[in-house]
């Protein structure tokens, strides 16, 4: 008799596929550590290139400091930027989504340059390229002595950020930057489990990223405040949706059985961006309404907010186009991308799972 897999052992829920120092989640207490530190005080203390540094000493063995991480990533951009031309010939017609994809494939290793730095200063110049390609400007410069946050947002606006803009984009790159074994992070580390490089690795990751089962919901969360529209029609929009049994984006995750921790983290940023394109009441009567009425229809079900609700405020806020969103996750996730797959490499095996087969047999065993 033919024995079937539970749901959670198909999606592997549980199952430790590898040993890592670089990040942990604890879904039941609404955890997560990145490097040693909660989330939160990583997103309130350091920057981008300094939590990047920690991933990259603790994947690899090495000493990097938070300047050298920054240099070798303002290296990184220039020369991306000077490649433009061999990375983009495959984009157009694509969507910025897919475009990005076409572009990434094309990145290979630099001289001088490590790479892992490669990858993660390339991703937000190639990211600007696209984005003001589609408004009909051309690629702006990137500035090497600027910060990763400061040059992403720089060339994505093509106008020089505020302070508040760089604090906030700098802490939702710290909050999102690596997150335990997802989707896209085990892609990652299967590809490198093979001992292909890091390119390879990195591309596929992105690939397991596009899907909307996992860096797919924030544009959707916008969509959603989008067809509320007013505080008058939270309560009527929301009931009729669950009554339709449509799903609420930006609540509810795989792992995480209370609130993720990384919500209030990127709320807390929206707070201190505060502009004025940023309605921040609206959206938080909205969680609020929603958090009440899943706890009320699904009292089984433990549904709250993810960080994919405040990351499309934030984002939103700050003038990326919602297109964007994706690629401009995987900036972020490129830090986390790049410290697994060298952390594979170096003390993991081949990934090689078992199947369970539930097809037909042959009717008699050949002699």
């Amino acid at each position: 008799m033919n024995m079937q897999l539970t749901k959670s052992q198909i999606g592997l829920d549980g199952v430790p596929a590898a040993e890592t120092v670089l990040s942990h989640v604890d879904g039941e207490r609404g955890e997560l550590i990145i490097a040693g530190d909660h989330v939160a005080e990583l997103a309130a203390q350091s920057s981008f290139e300094g939590v990047t540094a920690r991933l990259w000493n603790a994947a690899s063995g090495r000493a990097l400091t938070e300047a050298n991480v920054r240099a070798s990533l303002g290296a990184a951009r220039e020369r991306a930027f000077a490649r433009l031309a061999d990375l983009l010939p495959a984009t157009p017609g694509l969507s910025i989504v897919d475009g990005f994809r076409a572009a990434i494939a094309a990145l290979r290793a630099e001289n001088g340059l490590e790479p892992e730095a490669v990858i993660v200063g390339a991703f937000p110049v190639i990211a600007g390229a696209l984005v003001q390609r589609a408004a009909g400007g051309n690629a702006i410069a990137p500035d090497p002595t600027a910060s990763h946050a400061a040059d992403t947002l720089s060339m994505l606006l093509a106008r020089k950020p505020a302070p508040r803009q760089v604090a906030a984009l700098n802490a939702y790159f710290v909050t999102v930057c690596d997150h335990g074994m997802n989707a896209s992070t085990f892609t990652t580390r299967v590809v490198a489990s093979t001992q292909a490089d890091l390119f390879a690795a990195i591309a596929a990751g992105y690939c397991a990223l596009t899907g909307p089962l996992h860096g797919g919901a924030p544009e959707p969360v916008l969509e959603m405040l989008d067809a509320i529209g007013t505080r008058e029609r939270i309560a009527p929009w929301v009931d009729a949706a669950l009554a339709r049994g449509e799903r609420l984006m930006g609540f509810g995750h795989r792992i995480y059985k209370v609130r993720d921790p990384r919500a209030d983290v990127l709320k807390t940023a929206i707070e201190r961006l505060a502009t004025n394109g940023t309605d921040l009441p609206f959206a938080s009567e909205v969680e609020t309404y929603i958090r009440e009425a899943l706890r009320r229809e699904k009292p089984d079900r433990r549904l709250d907010t993810n960080v994919e609700f405040f990351t499309a405020i934030l984002l939103d806020a700050l003038g990326i186009p919602r297109q964007a969103f994706t690629p401009i996750f995987a900036v972020a996730r490129a830090a986390g991308w790049t410290a697994h797959a060298r952390e594979q490499q170096r003390t993991g095996r081949l990934i090689r799972p078992s199947s369970l087969y539930l097809g037909p047999k042959p009717a008699h065993v050949p002699d």
